[in-house]
């Protein structure tokens, strides 16, 4: 049975998954029946970040057009972007490898925004039954789910979970923390 977290608790992946070395970060959501006169597409991002919280390098940055982490051993790869979000379960995918993260890399943020969101008048109040969850590759069970319940009424971005190393051991943190102003906002808080 997965762990269920609740927006702010921090869990060692150690603990509720020993041995865990790679990770399916699965996240989905639903639009609710709301018509704004355009489909919503929803963007996944990984931001890897070095010890002083910014992106090492624009390859850093892994979304749909930078499907791939830079190391040799693509340690981060995103599984493609869906368009629509319909259908049940995951609606995008990232393949995390633990082992071979570089070690420069300190935390990993992800990211959900909404593209367009302003041309098209859409925000993430717009959106129900939000959540991400990580499954352990290995053995296909789902280890930790946040599932998102606040009302997110103005934001066009959510910072949903953060996955960190401390004293050698990789943890998560249920953020849940939404900004207005698209993924712009996130991007000027991570580049150096």
């Amino acid at each position: 049975m997965a762990i269920s977290l609740s927006k702010g608790q921090r869990v060692s992946l150690e603990k509720v998954s020993p041995g865990l070395e790679a990770l399916l970060v699965g996240l989905g959501w639903d639009v609710k029946t709301v018509d704004t006169g355009s489909d919503f597409d929803i963007d996944v991002s990984v931001f890897m970040l070095g010890e002083n919280e910014k992106l090492p390098s624009d390859s850093h940055f892994i979304f749909y057009n930078n499907l791939k982490s830079p190391d040799s051993a693509h340690c981060i790869e995103h599984m493609g972007d869906s368009l629509t979000g319909e259908g049940e379960g995951d609606d995008e995918v990232i393949l995390v490898n633990l082992t071979k993260v570089p070690g420069e890399i300190k935390k990993l943020v992800f990211v959900v925004t909404i593209h367009q969101a302003y041309q098209r008048k859409q925000n993430f109040g717009q959106v129900e039954n939000a959540f991400v969850r990580l499954v352990d590759v290995k053995t296909k069970k789902e280890v930790l789910r946040f599932d998102l319940t606040e009302n997110y009424s103005i934001e066009t971005a959510i910072t949903v979970a953060e996955i960190y190393n401390k004293d050698g051991q990789w943890r998560m943190s249920a953020v849940g923390s939404g900004y207005r102003g698209g993924l712009q906002v996130i991007l000027n808080r991570y580049q150096n």
